[in-house]
């Protein structure tokens, strides 16, 4: 979605933390930073992966960031110095509409 003079171009980013504690911790450090304007905690999810060839299964929390595309690489290294994992998930997906109020309180409550 490209921004208008209200907005700006949005994306949604996915980070799996191990518990409750550690999502509570990083998603108010991303807001508190404002680098985002939101994060939802998503408790009870099941990751399956492989990790140094052995299959495991974890339970974690997903954190749901809505934020700036121009804001991602930074809030990458946020998540990657505040984060227990050796290779944190980081995913983004574009914002290609939406809600225009939501989308203008998005640009307002994050950082240029």
């Amino acid at each position: 979605m490209e921004g208008n003079r209200n907005t700006v171009p949005s994306i949604v980013v996915y980070v799996t933390v191990p518990n409750k504690e550690a999502g509570k911790k990083l998603a108010e450090s991303i807001v508190k930073a404002k680098l985002a304007a939101c994060v939802n905690r998503v408790p009870g999810i099941e990751s399956v992966y492989e990790w140094k060839g052995e299959i495991q299964t974890d339970a974690e929390e997903l954190l749901i960031i809505k934020t700036r595309q121009s804001l991602l690489e930074t809030l990458t290294e946020h998540v990657k110095a505040n984060h227990e994992y050796d290779v944190p998930e980081v995913i983004a997906l574009p914002i290609t509409g939406g809600s225009q109020p939501y989308l203008e309180w998005l640009k307002s409550s994050t950082r240029d």
